[in-house]
């Protein structure tokens, strides 16, 4: 029967509630007059005249106020507010009605006591059809039997977006507020958040959806890491920031992310070292399409550039950038111009044609290959496009007056024992020595180490073998990275490149370095499965250790020297780090551009051992 009431017209549905607000509005002058006259009523010849005239006076008030357009299922307190709005309005008419009508045998004080009776009509149908269509009350077999964690108001929106979807069965909150603890939200019991373990265990729970969208990082992190080794499977809500619309629906709990361990606060930007070189500027971004290029690119345009040149070699990744950024210029109203050019840092001659013709005042350089095997494996590319990608790209900047220069570098050019961190590395060589000849153009560097869902980051690669079932693989027990977020990394870069002086290796703190083992087991355990090994042979998901792949290293660094200085930002430090005179580099360079010329390895890193400190040419 609900199924065919649901599969109902919209304009059949909206007759039917016309048809029962006009009868409890009957319905309510019928016993208006019974209880005013203290004896069952029927109504005579002046009295009839009520009849008419409250249903006269309600619908179209209803009509006005949009009772009509509410989907009954989905109806809450809002809804109900409005139903009482509507009915005082009513309420107001039809007593201003009575007294100025003044007929015999009709009460005045009807026009108070009928409205009272309809709003109680009107407001428990709402109620009925919601319970009824929503299901709200039962516990289909075949459900979930879910905890929510945080019993605040999105704790409650959850708890409703549950009973409509049919899904789960709701067996309790928990939160950490003692006030709120050993009480009940609409029959429910929340529970305290140290007795978690002990409610899935003695209740069977399945399922724990995280409630918690305004809480900061940091609570919300020792929250799911005093949760991940339960038998659960654990979903979230997004921030606050992402709840608009107001109601939560089971579409909104997602899947934890490893950022959800991982990431931090970020430090609110500053909103002038942002603006700086951004605003009403026309700005450059190499790499446009990349993950850092194009988070850079979001973080740019929010500070309202006239022109953001968004410059790429592959079509597929500079078509779905200038898309996205589209849509976010058509939905900010903004007037950014936006141009995306195909083309690669290694032709200079489309390089200098683009500067020449924009005239952009900062150039953001995150063109780089960076994935370690791969360059280690085509030393010659890797070469060609970082080192001189980079010194084609500075090069044009100067030539064309370019105000500020900023190279997205890695943790991986300190001390580096692959190619690419090399290679990195000297990029930051050319841009040091060009800092220090004359010219107009301030260059700066800056430095940090992988983010959470690059391209290069074995965050993804963890994900697509979550996927496949297994395994996941890991070079070495001990091996250790640093991480951070996208859009703090590439906010930490443009304030950085804003308080450069020329020649500048800015760090970034990247707080604790984590070990990739148990990035792997974290990442097993927030899906909801358990870890393969020898204490449990029986476990879902195996971790294999492949070995070291060439030119990878067990810890990464983040300065070549010591005693970094501190900025104006907590989150950024400046590094004191030795380079090479131009004339010396420049000799270097020539070499090492006829070597990557005939794909001659060993002279490739003989070079980069000559200019490169604690390279040592892995074979």
């Amino acid at each position: 029967m609900k199924r065919r009431v649901l599969a109902w017209p919209r304009s059949i549905k909206r007759m039917v509630v016309v048809a029962l607000d006009l009868a409890l509005s009957l319905a309510a002058t019928w016993l208006a007059f019974s209880l005013r006259l203290d004896s069952p009523h029927w109504p005579d010849e002046t009295q009839w005249r009520v009849y008419v005239l409250a249903p006269l006076l309600a619908i179209p008030v209803f009509i006005r106020l949009g009772l009509y357009r509410a989907i009954f299922r989905y109806t809450g307190q809002a809804a109900l507010l409005t139903t009482a709005k509507a009915v005082a309005i009513y309420g107001v008419l039809l007593l201003t009605g009575l007294l100025w009508m003044r007929w015999d045998n009709v009460p005045r004080s009807l026009g108070v006591l009928q409205p009272l009776i309809f709003l109680l009509l009107v407001g428990g149908s709402r109620a009925l059809a919601r319970f009824w269509l929503a299901g709200e009350g039962r516990a289909p077999a075949g459900q979930g039997r879910s905890l929510i964690y945080g019993a605040g108001m999105a704790g409650a929106q959850t708890a409703a977006a549950l009973a409509m979807s049919g899904q789960y069965s709701l067996l309790g909150f928990v939160d950490d507020d003692p006030t709120k603890i050993g009480r009940s939200i609409n029959g429910v019991h929340v529970y305290a958040g140290s007795d978690a373990p002990a409610v899935v265990k003695k209740l069977g729970i399945t399922d724990i959806l995280l409630a918690l969208p305004s809480v900061t990082r940091e609570r919300r992190n020792r929250i799911i890491e005093s949760l991940r080794h339960l038998p659960v499977h654990i979903r979230t809500l997004p921030g606050m920031a992402d709840l608009t619309s107001g109601r939560v629906t089971v579409q909104d709990f997602r899947e934890l992310d490893i950022e959800d361990l991982l990431g931090r606060d970020p430090v609110p930007p500053d909103a002038a070292l942002m603006a700086r070189d951004l605003a009403q500027k026309t700005v450059l971004v190499t790499g446009a399409g990349g993950s850092i290029g194009s988070e850079l690119c979001r973080q740019i345009l929010r500070q309202q550039p006239s022109q953001l040149i968004l410059l790429d070699h592959s079509e597929f990744a500079l078509y779905s950038i200038h898309q996205e950024l589209e849509v976010l210029c058509q939905g900010d109203g903004c007037a950014t111009r936006l141009l995306p050019l195909l083309g690669s840092v290694n032709h200079e001659a489309r390089l200098r044609e683009i500067c020449h013709h924009h005239r952009p005042h900062t150039i953001y350089h995150a063109a780089a290959y960076k994935h370690v095997p791969l360059v280690e494996s085509n030393p010659a590319e890797g070469i060609r496009n970082n080192v001189f990608g980079t010194l084609h790209m500075a090069r044009v900047a100067r030539d064309c007056g370019v105000a500020r220069f900023v190279l997205v570098s890695t943790d991986k050019a300190v001390r580096p024992t692959n190619v690419m961190g090399a290679s990195k590395r000297m990029a930051e060589l050319v841009l040091q020595a060009m800092a220090a000849e004359p010219g107009q153009t301030c260059f700066s560097m800056v430095r940090f180490g992988n983010v959470l869902g690059s391209s290069g980051s074995v965050v993804p690669l963890f994900r697509r073998q979550l996927a496949a079932g297994g395994p996941l693989t890991v070079t070495h027990a001990d091996v250790t990275r640093y991480f951070m977020t996208i859009p703090e990394a590439a906010q930490l870069v443009l304030q950085a490149g804003a308080m450069a002086t020329g020649g500048d290796v800015f760090v970034l703190d990247m707080g604790e370095p984590v070990k990739i083992i148990e990035l792997a087991h974290r990442m097993v355990e927030l899906s909801g499965m358990s870890v393969r090994d020898a204490d449990k042979p029986d476990g879902d998901i195996e971790i294999v250790i492949t070995g070291l792949r060439p030119g990878e290293k067990l810890y990464e660094e983040l300065l070549i020297g010591d005693n970094p200085a501190p900025t104006a930002h907590q989150r950024i430090m400046k590094a004191h780090e030795d380079c090479m005179p131009w004339p010396a580099l420049e000799q270097q360079l020539d070499v090492l551009w006829q070597a990557a010329g005939r794909d001659d390895k060993d002279a490739i890193k003989a070079v980069l051992v000559t200019c490169v400190h604690g390279y040592g040419g892995v074979k």
